[in-house]
C-alpha cells in the first residue's frame, strides 16, 4: 500500500508535466529570460511570497481545537515553516533592486489575473474549506523550486552575465533549501488520514501547479 505522499507524487505528475513541458517554462530553464521578462516575473513573485505566510497562518488557525487537537502535528509544521519563510519577500525586492526597480515600484505593482488566481484560490481554499489545502501549496511551491530553481537560476547568470546570487538570492536560495523542506513536508503528509483533508491537498496541488504555469506563460 503506497503511502499518501507516493500517491499524491503519483496523482499529480500529469499537473507537474505540464509545467515542466509548457513551452515557456522549457525556454526559461534552458535559456533563462531577458531582464525585462524576469523582471515581470520577480514582480509577480514578490505577491505570491507576500501571501505565503499569510495563507499558511489563515490554515494553522483552523486545524484543530483545544479540545481535539489530532492536527496539532501541521500546525506545528506551518509554524516553523512560517518563521524560515518570514521575510523572504524582502529577498525578491532585493534582486528586483539589482536590476533597478525600487522596492516602492514593486510594492505598487499590479500582480496579474493568474497570480490574483493563485493567492485567491489559496486563501478561500486555506479559510473557507479544508485548511490542509495548504500542504497541496507548499508542495507545488517547493517542488518548483528544489527541482527547477537550480537550473533557472544558472541559465539567467548565463544569459543576465549575473556574478553570483546578485538578483538571483531568492531563487537560487530556494533550489537548495526547499529540498529539506520537502522532507518535512513528506512526514506530515504522510500523517494524513482524513479523506476530505487528502483531497484538498490534491487538488490544491494541481491548481497550484495550473496556475503556477500560466504566471510563467504571462510574463
Amino acid at each position: 500500500m503506497l503511502s499518501f505522499f507516493s500517491e499524491l507524487v503519483l496523482g499529480t505528475d500529469e499537473d507537474r508535466r505540464a509545467f515542466e513541458t509548457h513551452l515557456a517554462v522549457v525556454a526559461a530553464v534552458a535559456d533563462g529570460l531577458s531582464v525585462e521578462r524576469y523582471k515581470a516575473l520577480l514582480l509577480e513573485l514578490y505577491h505570491v511570497v507576500w501571501h505565503f505566510n499569510p495563507v499558511c497562518a489563515v490554515a494553522a488557525s483552523r486545524l484543530g481545537t483545544p479540545g481535539a487537537d489530532s492536527l496539532q502535528p501541521m500546525r506545528h509544521f506551518l509554524y516553523e515553516h512560517m518563521h524560515e519563510e518570514m521575510g523572504h519577500e524582502n529577498w525578491v525586492l532585493n534582486d528586483l533592486q539589482a536590476f533597478g526597480v525600487t522596492p516602492e515600484a514593486a510594492r505598487s505593482h499590479a500582480p496579474g489575473i493568474y497570480t490574483l488566481a493563485l493567492n485567491g484560490y489559496n486563501h478561500w481554499s486555506a479559510s473557507q474549506r479544508n485548511p490542509c489545502s495548504v500542504l497541496g501549496m507548499l508542495y507545488a511551491l517547493e517542488v518548483i523550486a528544489s527541482v527547477y530553481g537550480g537550473p533557472f537560476a544558472s541559465a539567467l547568470r548565463e544569459r543576465l552575465l549575473i556574478d553570483g546570487d546578485a538578483g538571483v538570492s531568492f531563487i537560487s536560495s530556494h533550489a537548495t533549501m526547499d529540498a529539506q523542506h520537502m522532507a518535512d513536508l513528506r512526514a506530515v503528509l504522510n500523517r494524513l488520514d482524513e479523506p476530505s483533508a487528502l483531497a484538498s491537498v490534491t487538488e490544491s496541488v494541481r491548481v497550484n501547479f495550473h496556475h503556477f504555469t500560466q504566471i510563467m506563460a504571462a510574463v
